[in-house]
Formats: structure tokens, C-alpha cells, sequence
């Protein structure tokens, strides 16, 4: 089957979601980039089922993802915040850490699409993708119009390929 032909099978699955957002300041009511992946979740055909705010703490993020992980109704879990490289920014440590499979290619694309938006600014962005207990995880930095890039042009047209390519026997 032609790459084209699996992204065309692919985009009619329909994702079930999860959300962590890792902020040190921000509550749901003013979180602009989980409220951002909602929306182009939703309009994508996708659902989210489960959402949480929580601290920058490794600790915590890595009880919601084993939550998470666990749970049979959640296909994804898309995080936003803790990419970069601030002393606070532990999101990327936590996530690859668990990885049974790396994407890397997720995060090279990433930023080359946000070097056209931001330029050499990209290269602080520690974005990843990867695959844990079949489920597809995506670390998207805090920003909203980053939050927007990755979404538009990355994940929310590929996750039903993603979740197509798990589900194979």
C-alpha cells in the first residue's frame, strides 16, 4: 500500500484524546493552548476525553501519563508546555524517558516549520513524538501559535494515520 493510500485509510479513524497542559501559571480558564488543541481536535474529527492542568512537575506528569496510559478509552495524549530548555522545563525528560518507540521525525519537522515562522528561536524547542503501551504521545511546547503549528500541520492531519499504523496486525 502506497504511503498516500495509508494516509487516505487513515484519516477517516477518529482519535480519542487526552490533554496535559504543564503550566506554573496558568489555570484552564486562561489555558489558550489546551483550550487550541480542543478546537483543532474537534474540527478534525478527533475527540478529547480527558484534560488536565497541572504544575511543571516531573513527578505529577508522569503519574497523569501512567493514568492515562492505562486507560482503554484514550488513543492520545498531546502535552503543551515544557519543551524549551528553562531549568522548570522537565516535560521532554519525563516523555522520552517512557518511549517504547521515538518519532523523531516529528520533532525535526516541527521545528523546521516554526524556523519559517520564528527562525533560529526554532532550535530551543525540544518538541518529540513517540509511541508508549500503543498509544501515540505528542510533547508540544506552551505557546499557543506553536500549539496551532503542530496541530495544523502535524498532528491533526496524521493521527488517524498514526493510530491505523498501531492498530495493524
Amino acid at each position: 500500500m502506497s504511503v498516500h493510500s495509508h494516509e487516505s485509510a487513515g484519516k477517516s479513524r477518529s482519535a480519542a484524546c487526552a490533554i496535559i497542559t504543564l503550566s506554573d501559571t496558568r489555570t484552564l480558564d486562561n489555558d489558550s493552548s489546551g483550550d487550541a488543541i480542543v478546537r483543532l481536535l474537534d474540527v478534525s474529527g478527533h475527540r478529547v476525553v480527558a484534560r488536565v492542568l497541572i504544575r511543571d512537575e516531573p513527578a505529577e506528569l508522569k503519574t497523569r501519563l501512567d493514568e492515562f496510559l492505562n486507560r482503554a478509552d484514550i488513543d492520545a495524549i498531546i502535552t503543551t508546555g515544557g519543551t524549551g530548555i528553562a531549568p522548570r522545563d522537565r516535560t521532554i525528560d519525563v516523555v522520552e524517558s517512557l518511549f517504547e518507540i521515538k518519532l523523531p521525525g516529528f520533532g525535526e519537522l516541527f521545528r523546521m516549520l516554526s524556523y519559517e515562522q520564528i527562525g533560529a528561536a526554532a532550535m530551543l524547542s525540544r518538541a518529540t513524538a513517540g509511541i508508549l503501551k500503543n498509544k501515540a504521545i505528542f510533547a508540544l511546547p506552551g505557546s499557543t501559535k506553536a500549539v496551532e503549528l503542530g496541530m495544523e500541520k502535524i498532528i491533526a492531519p496524521e493521527l488517524g494515520h498514526v493510530l491505523m499504523l498501531l492498530r495493524e496486525s
